[in-house]
This record gives C-alpha cells, sequence and structure tokens, in this order.
C-alpha cells in the first residue's frame, strides 16, 4: 500500500527521481494570488516567469504520470519494452526543461533583488522549493537521468516476473544496474545537498530536513516500545478467533464493498465530477494530483481484509492529496510537505478510523448485507479484535499496525547498509532473512515473500521506506493533537461521520501543504517535537482492549 505523489521538488523529478509510478501534475503559479503592492510591480516580471517556466515540466510530468498509471494497470506484457523508451525520452526531456539556465537566471534575480524580503512566506516558500529543485537537478547529467527512467522500467518488468518464479537470480542483475544508477545519482546530490552521507541524499528526496542518524535514533525509541506492545499483547486475557477473517468473499462483492467505503471517507468515483477511481493492481498504490488522483487495490477471495484496509489507505492519501488549497493549485507549496506526512494521513484513515470500534459500529451491519450474511454468526467485538490481531508476519503490506514498523525498520536499516557498500545487492536475500527472524520472529520461505515482496527497490526507490514509519510517529501526535479539540470524534464516526474529522485533518494538515518542512509542519500541529511517545500511547490504549491487558 503504497503514495506515489511527492512535493513539489519531488514532482518535478520524474525524469530521474522516478521513484515509483509519480503520476505528476503540476503548473504554473496564478500571478493573481500575489499581494498587490510594490512587490508586484518590482518582482512581477522575473516570479511569473519563473513559475511560468514550471508549467511545461508539469505537463510533461503529468504525461510521464499516466504511462506510469498505465504500465501498472493496463498495459499488456509484450509493451515493456517501448514503454522504457518512452520513459527515458520523456525523463531526458524533463531534465532538459528543469535545468534550462533561464531558470537559474531568474532565481538570482529574485534572491538578489533589493524587494526580496518584501515577498510573502509563500512566496518565498516557492523561490525556495524551485531553487533546491534547479540547483539538485543541474548536477544530475542528462545520461543518468535518462538510463535511471529507462531501468526503471525494465527492472519493474523483470521484478514482476522473478517473484512470480520465486527465483532472486532472475532480478538481481537488473536490481543491480538500479542500484548502480542511484548510488551514481546519491555521491552526486550528497554533495549539492550538503548531506552527510549518500543515504541521507536520498532520504532527503521523501523527507526534506530527515537524515540516517535521527531516524536511528527515533526507530530505536519506535522499537523498544512496540516490542513492549508485543509483549503485552501476548499476555493478555483475551484470545483472538481470526479463522472467520478467511471465509470466502467473492471479488464483485468486495468491489462493492471498496465503493462503499469510498463513499464513506469523501473520495468521489461516482459522481459527473469526481476526480477518482479505483483499479486493480499487483501492488497497491495511490496516483494524481489535485482533480484527478487515482488509487489501486487487489481481491483476494480468501482475505477480505486486504482490500478493505488498502482501500482505506490508499482513499487516506487520496483525499489529503485532493483537498490542498485551490488558490494553491500549480504552486510548489500546493502539494505533500513530505511522503512521511502523505503515511500519517493514509495510515490514520486505515488504522487510527478503520480499524476502530467505533467505525465498526457502523459499518458492520453494512458489510453484513453487501457480504450477504457471510459474517451472519461473527459478533461485532470478535470481528473489531481479529482485524486488529497483533501477528509477526513476512509480508509488510498485511502486517498489523503493531508489528508494521519493525518490517521498516528492517528495511532501513538493510539499505544503510547497502548504501554504505557494506553489503552488495547479492547478499541482501540473507541478510533480509536473518533479520526476519532476529525481528518478527518468522522464517522466510522464499525469495517472493522476502526481499521480492515490494517494488521500491526495482523502481529505484533507496530512502523511501524510512517514511512509512515516520507516518505512523506522525500520525500518533496528530491524533492526540486532533483529541485536544474534538474530544467526541469517536461518537461521529460511530454515527458514520467522518466529515468533522476530515474537516479538521483538512485544515491542520492538508491545508497546510508544503509551505513548512516536516519538523517545522508537525510542532506548528501539534506543539511538539517528533517523538514517538502519543503513537505508542495511543497503541497501548487500544490493544489493551483487543487483548485484555
Amino acid at each position: 500500500m503504497e503514495f506515489v505523489i511527492y512535493s513539489f521538488v519531488q514532482l518535478l523529478l520524474a525524469g530521474f527521481e522516478n521513484t515509483r509510478n509519480p503520476y505528476i501534475v503540476e503548473g504554473v503559479y496564478s500571478f493573481a494570488a500575489i499581494n498587490m503592492g510594490k512587490v508586484i510591480d518590482t518582482l512581477k516580471s522575473p516570479y511569473e516567469k519563473l513559475l511560468a517556466k514550471t508549467k511545461e515540466m508539469v505537463i510533461l510530468g503529468t504525461a510521464t504520470g499516466i504511462i506510469h498509471w498505465d504500465m501498472e494497470t493496463k498495459m499488456p506484457p509484450k509493451g515493456v519494452g517501448l514503454r522504457s523508451q518512452q520513459l527515458a525520452l520523456l525523463s531526458q526531456m524533463s531534465h532538459r526543461l528543469s535545468t534550462d539556465p533561464e531558470i537559474g537566471d531568474l532565481l538570482s534575480k529574485i534572491e538578489k533583488h533589493t524587494d526580496y524580503e518584501s515577498l510573502s512566506a509563500l512566496q518565498k516558500r516557492n523561490v525556495y522549493l524551485l531553487r533546491k529543485h534547479y540547483d539538485e537537478q543541474t548536477k544530475l547529467p542528462e545520461k543518468l537521468v535518462k538510463e535511471t527512467a529507462k531501468q526503471e522500467a525494465i527492472a519493474i518488468d523483470v521484478w514482476k516476473k522473478a517473484k512470480g518464479a520465486k527465483d532472486f537470480s532472475m532480478f538481481k542483475p537488473e536490481l543491480e544496474k538500479m542500484f548502480k544508477l542511484r548510488k551514481q545519482a546519491a555521491d552526486i546530490l550528497m554533495e549539492v545537498k550538503g548531506t552527510a552521507s549518500p543515504y541521507d541524499a536520498l532520504i532527503d528526496m521523501y523527507e526534506p530536513k530527515m537524515d540516517a542518524r535521527t531516524i536511528t535514533k527515533i526507530f530505536a525509541e519506535l522499537r523498544d516500545g512496540l516490542v513492549l506492545v508485543m509483549e503485552k499483547c501476548r499476555r493478555g486475557s483475551k484470545r483472538l478467533d481470526t479463522s472467520f477473517m478467511n471465509r470466502k468473499v467473492p471479488v464483485e462483492m468486495q468491489e462493492k464493498i471498496s465503493k462503499e467505503l469510498a463513499e464513506f471517507i469523501g473520495y468521489d468515483i461516482k459522481s459527473p465530477q469526481a476526480g477518482g477511481r479505483i483499479d486493480e493492481t499487483e501492488h497497491p498504490f495511490t496516483g494524481g494530483y489535485y482533480d484527478d488522483v487515482r488509487i489501486t487495490t487487489h481481491y483476494y477471495e480468501n482475505n477480505l481484509a486486504s482490500s478493505l484496509f488498502s482501500i482505506l489507505h490508499e482513499g487516506g492519501h487520496a483525499i489529503y492529496e485532493q483537498n490542498f488549497k485551490e488558490s494553491w493549485m500549480y504552486q510548489p507549496v500546493g502539494s505533500s510537505t513530505s511522503l512521511g506526512f502523505h503515511e500519517s494521513q493514509s495510515r490514520f484513515v486505515e488504522n487510527m478510523v478503520g480499524r476502530s470500534r467505533e467505525f465498526w459500529n457502523y459499518f458492520f451491519p453494512k458489510l453484513q448485507v453487501l457480504t450477504g450474511g457471510i459474517f451472519s454468526n461473527v459478533a461485532l467485538d470478535d470481528f473489531v479484535r481479529a482485524i486488529n490481531q497483533v501477528k509477526p508476519s513476512k509480508i509488510r503490506v498485511e502486517a498489523d499496525e503493531v508489528t508494521y514498523s519493525l518490517h521498516i525498520i528492517i528495511r532501513f536499516e538493510i539499505e544503510q547498509e547497502l548504501l554504505a557498500e557494506r553489503i552488495t545487492v547479492k547478499d541482501l536475500p540473507e541478510l533480509w532473512n536473518q533479520k526476519y527472524k532476529d525481528y518478527l520472529g518468522v522464517t522466510i520461505e522464499n525469495d517472493s515473500e522476502g526481499v521480492m515482496q515490494d517494488i521500491h527497490w526495482a523502481s529505484g526507490a533507496f530512502g523511501y521506506f524510512p517514511t512509512y514509519a515516520l507516518g505512523n510517529v506522525y500520525g500518533g501526535q496528530i491524533l492526540e493533537a486532533m483529541e485536544r479539540e474534538l474530544p467526541n470524534w469517536r461518537d461521529k464516526i460511530t454515527e458514520g461521520n467522518f466529515q468533522t474529522l476530515k474537516k479538521w485533518l483538512v485544515e491542520n494538515v492538508h491545508q497546510q501543504g508544503d509551505l513548512y518542512d516536516p519538523p517545522v509542519l508537525i510542532k506548528r500541529i501539534t506543539g511538539e517535537e517528533l517523538n514517538v511517545n502519543p503513537f505508542l500511547k495511543y497503541l497501548n490504549k487500544k490493544y489493551s482492549w483487543v487483548y485484555g491487558f
């Protein structure tokens, strides 16, 4: 369950930072939004030209995004060769547009202008984001950009085949090529970004102002807290029956349930003005921008929970992306600040709402009708406890709310080793399997359920994984802040009212866009620096009911 829309800077990296189906659209800033006055007279021309230069880049990026979406949803198997060439050419064109020397000249004119300080905070943020993008892109060789985009399409295609065959040796050569390309880029970006390591340069693409050292500290605290929660669950007085979750639910029923869930969270896929759609893919994801945000899921007849929670997860991403300020559309600030924040919103909807007893008190009767009574002999509390079962597992996207972050910590630690070149690609399966045994106590039987379960490395998305667990941490803090202002939000959910909660999220999270870097935004929302305690407190409270401790 992934999100593939990035911050404005990341959006414009479609040709190079082609990290996983970036369905991107951005555009030219409407100059009418600028406050009238002296700034208009003296800075209007260079500022307007600068933001107008983004229009061609983002239109091209939009086309690239749709091609990526099609590659995952509709493209026939034979199309991968042509698709790799299309993406390579588009990425080359995008890189040329984004490194146009005129952009550098316009940025310099604005930054050195005597009236620069008269710009608003929003205008300065736009300039900052564009400067960051330009400086980084101008350092990247066009050949590297083109080769990376081409290799992404090839590697993903081979990954799918290798995963089906459960054979890492098929995938290894293409992954080695992709890693080599990404390492070259990381070495270059490390210098321009001023990071301490190549891995930090990649992390910054997805989570600005974050580095491996800080994440290591946060994850150590998170891991220790999660282990304690797991132990409490193991010793709890409640014994959960989850066998009924394997009952067969036909795909057509699951599709109807998906539509009902989308309607509940306000993700419109039905009306003449709908800005969303749901498709089926191997690996669920979200992509789009403002008025065209698409999600995917997958359906397994004997695993209803998989589609239930992928729809809620991806729907959480989608409504975040659809609710940035309309007046910021086509501006750099009119996008997410980071993938960690995006993940906070998806997992908020999926887990804090979607796995709550309050939600199922409302939705369980609907589920009974939609499934024709398949769960008619299952009590509400038994169902809620079943969907919240804590059980170490092999597959990240199927992991429970407590153990999920341990899957991320494993990937983070492996990526650190790989980027530091203390291990090589051939070492990945063995290290992966050992860490799963050490951290989760499970034995990996084959590489499809192990090192090849995720698409991220095939697409070159090294540095992406930490954002998932950071999203959990952000979400805990956001929940705590929300509960201070909306103490009755759970009553509203029981009544089937998601809009009250959504309105709070829109005002306090979504409409902040990319006006602030993540560390600043989380403090503005919650009044605190990033910390794991609210998330752990939430888990302890919730699972004390589930397991009786």
